[in-house]
């Protein structure tokens, strides 16, 4: 008997771990297209930056210092075309990627 249970036990937790990791998995998006507009925050922090394609527009917020910082250099501008990367956290897109195509 404690191998019956302790085998569906074995069962179900690979089966939730497989199902939380497939959730994680399909969360991030992926898209490659040109920088439409790029707002910095007030306090530098932060930026929203739209991104547009043949497909569709997403607005994204960028959080990491190295890409703000490309941003303030100028190393990055509207009309670059970029890789993106990003979650849906709370309703927003929030970059998890973010580089030029042919590099930066």
């Amino acid at each position: 008997m404690k191998k019956i249970i302790s085998s569906i036990l074995m069962v179900a937790v690979m089966v939730f771990g497989l199902l939380s990791f497939s959730n994680n998995a399909m969360a991030e998006e992926k898209m490659t297209g040109s920088v439409a507009k790029i707002e910095m925050a007030k306090d530098g922090a932060s930026a929203t930056v739209v991104i547009k394609n043949d497909d569709k527009e997403v607005t994204v917020t960028v959080n990491d210092a190295e890409t703000l910082d490309k941003f303030k250099d100028h190393k990055i501008n509207e009309g670059d075309e970029i890789k993106l990367k990003y979650d849906v956290i709370d309703g927003k897109n929030v970059s998890k990627f973010f580089r030029k195509t042919a590099g930066c």
